[in-house]
This record gives structure tokens, C-alpha cells and sequence, in this order.
């Protein structure tokens, strides 16, 4: 039986999926603790969340800057009285193909989604050691599947890295009482797919309601929503090259 998880940190919260999952766990009276770079956007959303969330704390937060991480989880995990769940949400979906001169966005995106993401494993592990618990849930992509041309190059690159974070955490915490999930989200209507044409989008309601259900179910891994994801992943990591460039 899994542990409902009352206090649950959420990184990247001011818009998009981390918006989305940050109202949906108010909705069922948890306590949250949200993190984002753009301070007036989070506490807009903290005031909205109060009258239903059992608490909400907010911090300004650069995953990028990596001293600060360990810092801010410490301040948010000291104002709700612990931390049960950290989501481990914040990206950039910047990009350009690689050798055009546009570096720059291709540094910038990997630095955000895997170092960044690294930097807030370590912080949140760090926190779920000493207290003997916890669950750390990565939110990867499914372009982690396979890597993706041009301008997701870098992207898809980063992506990879966080699901492979992951899977060694899996390894590490198996059996243990620290539980470790993978989310990889597939096309969701947010400013990241914003311009992206393809009759696979999937509306922002829909999209947050099948990772919240996934990350309540402490899956090892989900792809959501499951259809046509789940199948479309597998598709991406087992077809020949040959035929999987043709579905990108």
C-alpha cells in the first residue's frame, strides 16, 4: 500500500506541468512547498492554492545556480515540518541544431535539465537520507526514447540523462524506503510544445490528471498519458533507426 504523501516540494511551479500538478495536489489538501525563478508568478499561484492546500510556501529558485538548491530545499523542507515528495520538474525547452552557431541554447537547456536536475536530486536525497524516507520523482520526457533531430537535439539529449539518473536511484533505493519514479510526459499543451504541430498534443488537464495519478501510484516509470505514449515509447527505444527517424 503506498503512503499518501502529505508535504510535497515542486520545482519549476509558476507555469506549465508544475503549475498544473501544483493545483492539482492543493486540491486534495496537501501541503506544498513551490519553486520557480519568476517570484511574483508563484506567490500569485500561492495565493490562489491557500484556501485548499493544507499549507504552501514558496522560494525563488535558478536550478542552475547549484549552491542555492541544497539551501532553499532546507528552508521550504524547515516550514512545512519535513518534505515527503520532491518533483524534480524545472526545464528548459530552448534548442537549435547542433553546429549553427546557436550553442548557446543547446548549453543552457542541458545545463538546466540535467545538471539542474542532478543539483536537486542531491539536494532532496540529501533530505530523504537523514530522514529515513521519501520520494523522488524525476520529471524526464519521452523523447528520452530516442534521440531527436535539429532543434531538440540537446533536449532530448538532457532528457536522456534524466531518465538514466533515475534508473541508477532505482537501483541504489530498490527495497528500500526512498522511492524513485520517472515521469516522461509526451506532447502536453504547454509554453514548451508551444508551435508544435501534431495531432498527438494532449490537453493540460489531461496531461497533468495522468502524471499526478502515476506519481501518486509511485510508479518506477510512466510515459503519459499512457495512450499512445507508453506504446510509443517502446516503439522509440526497440524500432531500427531506419524506421523511428521516420516517426520524428
Amino acid at each position: 500500500m503506498v503512503t499518501t504523501r502529505e508535504k510535497i516540494l515542486i520545482t519549476g511551479a509558476s507555469s506549465g506541468l508544475g503549475e498544473g500538478m501544483a493545483r492539482a495536489f492543493a486540491a486534495q489538501g496537501r501541503a506544498l512547498a513551490l519553486c520557480a525563478r519568476r517570484l511574483d508568478r508563484l506567490e500569485a499561484l500561492a495565493a490562489e492554492l491557500r484556501d485548499s492546500a493544507a499549507q504552501v510556501a514558496v522560494a525563488q529558485l535558478d536550478v542552475t545556480d547549484f549552491d542555492s538548491v541544497p539551501v532553499v530545499f532546507g528552508k521550504l523542507r524547515d516550514e512545512l515540518g519535513g518534505l515527503d515528495r520532491v518533483i524534480v520538474n524545472a526545464g528548459l525547452g530552448k534548442g537549435a541544431p547542433i553546429g549553427t552557431g546557436k550553442a548557446r541554447a543547446n548549453l543552457e537547456t542541458v545545463q538546466t535539465n540535467l545538471a539542474g536536475a542532478l543539483a536537486q536530486a542531491e539536494a532532496a536525497l540529501e533530505i530523504f537520507r537523514e530522514q529515513g524516507y521519501g520520494h523522488l520523482v524525476l520529471i524526464s520526457s519521452v523523447s528520452a526514447n530516442r534521440g531527436l533531430p535539429k532543434a531538440q537535439a540537446a533536449y532530448s539529449a538532457s532528457k536522456a540523462g534524466v531518465t538514466a539518473l533515475g534508473q541508477a536511484l532505482q537501483a541504489e533505493f530498490a527495497g528500500k524506503p526512498i522511492a524513485v519514479t520517472i515521469i516522461e510526459p509526451g506532447y502536453i499543451e504547454t509554453d514548451i510544445n508551444r508551435g508544435v504541430k501534431t495531432r498527438l498534443m494532449t490537453k493540460t488537464d489531461d496531461g497533468v490528471a495522468a502524471m499526478v495519478a502515476a506519481i501518486e501510484a509511485e510508479k518506477e516509470y510512466a510515459a503519459v498519458p499512457r495512450w499512445p505514449w507508453e506504446p510509443l515509447a517502446a516503439a522509440m527505444r526497440h524500432l531500427p533507426g531506419s524506421v523511428s527517424r521516420r516517426m520524428v
